[in-house]
Parts: C-alpha cells; sequence; structure tokens
C-alpha cells in the first residue's frame, strides 16, 4: 500500500515540476528570442520593472519585503516586474479575501460579549492596549476556561484521545500536516467510530503540508467513511502566489467545549514514536470552557472558505458551560489575506511591554528589523530576553540563516540557546509570570505574514506559570551561544547576508 502511495506521490510531484518548468521555459523562450517583437518585449518588461520598483517603494510592505524585491529587479530587470505582479494581484486570493472577511464578519456577533476585556483591563492594566487590540480584531476575551498547558507532543496525545472519545455533537480537526502512523491510525479509529454513532467529524488539512504523507484522494477516502474532509488550497501547477498562503492552524474543537493548539501536528514524530532530527520538543494547551468556542470559530470560518458553503455558525455554539477556571484567556488567528500581522502584534505586545523578562522558544528565527529592533531595545532597558531555538535542524538553510540573525541579538544583549536534544518546535513567549501564549506562530516570515496562524494569549491564569516552568526546563537542556560562537569565516557571513536577504521568501 505505501509503495503504491509513494508512486502516486511521485508521479504528481514530476508532473507539477514539468508544468512549472514548461511555463518558465515559455518565458525566457520568449524574452530571449532575438525578434523585434522579442526585443519590444524585452524593451516593454524592462519598464515594467521600473514601475513595478517605484510602486514597491512607495508601498506599505515591510522595509525587508521591499528591499527583496528591488533587488530582484535590479538584477533581473526583464523578469523582476513581471515576477511581483504574478505574486501581488491574483483574483485568487481577492476572492478568498473577500469570503473569509464575510465568515469573520458573521462570527463577531458570536464570539461573547465585551465584559470580559473590559474586567481583564481592570486586573491589567498594564496589558490593555493588547486586550483592547485583539477584541478589535474580534477575538473575545473569556473567562471561565480550565487551561492544560502540555510541555510535549506526548502529553498532548495521552490527554487528546480520551477527549475525543467523550464527543457527543461533533468533533473538528485542522491541521497543516497528517501522516498515516501511530498517533493518526489511533486518532482515525476514534473519528470512524464517532462518525458510526452519529457524531459530526470535519477534517480540514493543508494540501502542501500533507502533500507528501497522503494520497491524493485521501479526503474522498475519509468521506467513504463519513467524515467529512476538505483539503486546504489544494497546490495546482501553476505560478500563483496563493500557493504561499498555507494553513498552518493547529486546532481540535469538541462539541465547543474542549479545544487544542499548539505546535503540533499529526505525525509521529511530534510525540517521538520515530526519531527525526533528534528528540522532537514540542507544546500545547487544552481549553476546557467558554474559550474553546473561540478555536472552534477560527475553525468554521477556514471551514467555510475551504468548503465553500454555508454554515449556520450559532447552531454549533455550546451550552452553558459549568463555572471554573481562573485568569482570562484570549485565542486569536492570524491571516494573510488581511496584511494586518495579528501574531506578530501579539509577538510585539508582549515584548514592548515587558518589565522583568521575556522568554521565547521558536523553531526558526527569521525576522524584520522592527522584530529585532524591539528585542534588543527590551534588552538594552534591562529586561531578561531570552530565545531558545534548535540545535538539529529540519531544513539546513532555514537554520543557517536562523543563525545569521545571532549576532545582532547577542550584541544588544539578548541571550540565545540552542535546544541540545533535538529539533525544538514549541511556539511560547512568556513575559513577567503575567501573559503568555501557546500556537502555531513561528518566529519567521511564513508565519508572520504568509500562512493561516492561530494562538491563545492567557492572561494570570495558572497556565502560565506551566509554560515558564517548561522554559526553564528547556532551557536547562539547551547550550547557551556567546559572540564567539557567532563569528563565521568571511565566505559563510558573505552566504549568511545573502540568506537573509532572501528571508522573506522563506
Amino acid at each position: 500500500m505505501r509503495k503504491r502511495w509513494f508512486r502516486q506521490i511521485l508521479r504528481r510531484r514530476v508532473f507539477v515540476i514539468l508544468l512549472l518548468a514548461l511555463q518558465i521555459y515559455l518565458l525566457v523562450g520568449l524574452i530571449g528570442d532575438a525578434s523585434r517583437l522579442a526585443r519590444w518585449t524585452n524593451a516593454a518588461f524592462r519598464l515594467l520593472s521600473v514601475l513595478v520598483g517605484l510602486r514597491v517603494v512607495s508601498g506599505r510592505d515591510k522595509p525587508s519585503y521591499k528591499l527583496l524585491w528591488v533587488v530582484l529587479m535590479l538584477v533581473f530587470p526583464v523578469f523582476g516586474g513581471l515576477l511581483y505582479l504574478l505574486v501581488s494581484f491574483q483574483r485568487s486570493t481577492r476572492w478568498a479575501d473577500r469570503r473569509l472577511s464575510r465568515l469573520e464578519q458573521a462570527s463577531r456577533p458570536l464570539q461573547g460579549g465585551a465584559e470580559g476585556c473590559r474586567a481583564a483591563c481592570r486586573a491589567l492594566p498594564a496589558r490593555a492596549p493588547q486586550l483592547r487590540y485583539l477584541e478589535a480584531r474580534g477575538f473575545a476575551v473569556y473567562q471561565n476556561t480550565h487551561c492544560d498547558y502540555y510541555p510535549s507532543g506526548e502529553e498532548v496525545f495521552a490527554a487528546l484521545l480520551p477527549a475525543l472519545e467523550q464527543a457527543e455533537k461533533y468533533i473538528f480537526l485542522e491541521f497543516f500536516i497528517i501522516q498515516e502512523g501511530q498517533i493518526w491510525d489511533a486518532i482515525h479509529g476514534i473519528l470512524r467510530r464517532k462518525a458510526a454513532q452519529g457524531v459530526l467529524v470535519r477534517v480540514l488539512y493543508d494540501d502542501m503540508g500533507s502533500f507528501l504523507t497522503l494520497p491524493r484522494d485521501y479526503a474522498r477516502r475519509l468521506a467513504a467513511e463519513g467524515i467529512d474532509c476538505r483539503v486546504f488550497n489544494p497546490f495546482r501547477p501553476v505560478l500563483s502566489s496563493i500557493q504561499n498562503n498555507r494553513d498552518h492552524r493547529k486546532i481540535v474543537s469538541i462539541d465547543g467545549r474542549t479545544a487544542f493548539t499548539g505546535g503540533f501536528n499529526l505525525a509521529d514524530e511530534y510525540i517521538n514514536a520515530i526519531e527525526k532530527h533528534g528528540h522532537w520538543k514540542d507544546a500545547g494547551i487544552c481549553l476546557r470552557g467558554d474559550a474553546a468556542w473561540g478555536l472552534t470559530l477560527m475553525f468554521l470560518q477556514m471551514w467555510g472558505l475551504a468548503s465553500r458553503a454555508g454554515d449556520e455558525l450559532a447552531a454549533f455554539a455550546p451550552g452553558p458551560a459549568p463555572a471554573g477556571g481562573e485568569g482570562f484567556v484570549q485565542p486569536y488567528a492570524d491571516s494573510p489575506l488581511d496584511k494586518e500581522n495579528t501574531g506578530e502584534h501579539v509577538y510585539m505586545q508582549i515584548i514592548n511591554r515587558a518589565r522583568r523578562y521575556v522568554y521565547i522558544t521558536t523553531p526558526y528565527l527569521i525576522v524584520d528589523d522592527s522584530m529585532i529592533s524591539a528585542l534588543a531595545l527590551a534588552a538594552k532597558s534591562g529586561v531578561d530576553v531570552r530565545i531558545i531555538t534548535p540545535h538539529h535542524w529540519d531544513k539546513w538553510i532555514v537554520h543557517m540563516t536562523t543563525r545569521a540573525y545571532y549576532r545582532p541579538l547577542l550584541e544588544a544583549g539578548v541571550r540565545l540557546y540552542e535546544y541540545s536534544p533535538g529539533f525544538l518546535h514549541a511556539k511560547i513567549f512568556v513575559s513577567d509570570d503575567e501573559v503568555a501564549t501557546v500556537g502555531t506562530v513561528n518566529l519567521d516570515y511564513r508565519s508572520l505574514y504568509l500562512h493561516f496562524e492561530c494562538g491563545t494569549a492567557l492572561y494570570q491564569c495558572p497556565a502560565v506559570a506551566q509554560v515558564k516552568a517548561d522554559f526553564q526546563r528547556t532551557l536547562a537542556a539547551s547550550q547557551e551561544l556567546t559572540l564567539a560562537d557567532c563569528r563565521p569565516s568571511l565566505p559563510v557571513r558573505l552566504f549568511q547576508e545573502l540568506l537573509r536577504l532572501a528571508a522573506p521568501l522563506m
């Protein structure tokens, strides 16, 4: 079975590569022809690059993004402007933006009242700007929620299976990667049984994320078992910017009263059932109570975008939950279509308002100048800023780019560590024993600007202390870096500078 799947996947990948190569060949052939038409075409494309370059410089994009495109148009004056237009102005992204905006507007009246935000602002005046910002973006502040933080994929998995067994009305799953193996097979078995019992089961996975892990017809196979499945943004062999906008969220919702999110995907390396890049360190959180509804609405929005079908969202709203839980919980989501960069803004708010410490774990550290400046300013202002990244990488080129950012941060007083046992995939922030966030947002360009992401902000919850304790345990298993460790040879340093220039494309 697996050999047949591999052959199907290989044939599909070869087909995609050939079609993309054919499109590029035809374009290059037109430009490189010596005919009069080709010369006029060449001149027209060069003029287009000049005009597009002016538009890029005057736009509102990040400076690093502007710089990359200007350099590309200088180096490739014929193709640079055309490539920018292909990436930036496409009907498919505009349609998706309008559709998602309508879904988000339909969700707002169901989020909950403003009482939670007002109560949180009174209790935490220093966090009021972040609370109000997220509420204005449509993300309510919830109380009456128990938060269980899990410092490993194994612990998430151990809690998830019994929670799925308790489902009575519906189970919603949204993941970047699904791969058959110990973790998915166990979950899949529960989903089949629950679907047979009349529970509504929906599965949404990203096509690019699962490109090499699932056969092309897997959604139809699940449908035959009574599991409603959609593939988000199916990959198509055309030059299209929409292919950059992947669904990187990880959400499980059970009856709208229990929800999970975090860095984990449904593949065996996330629970260390197989070894991949050493020990895999991840993290997740379970919300039991009112805040679970916030994650449920995020799933329903993406389901509506992927299925192009309308749901009566209020029909999925759970009844009142038993009172309980301490502190405030604010689930939030990020979309590349609205240009708002919510995930980045949450991180920046935490950094900028830290008084004593900010502790961060991230698998990648590929950020723009504004994030570097915020981290450096916090460290220079006496805040204890510590960041842990992996020592064992999953992508060599990305790891080399991450290391290109170490030196300016170390010089500013930020303390950097690499997780020695293996690959660190957890995405957590915790600050001042008061606020933390757990979710899917990496500190890289794709997560911050290109992907659909989600997270959970925690304020004065017991889980904040659990996140801090997990960071300290991870720190004990990590090696601190010094400036002496970050003095590469001249060729390596030049290569890293090129990688930093190309970072917005990674």
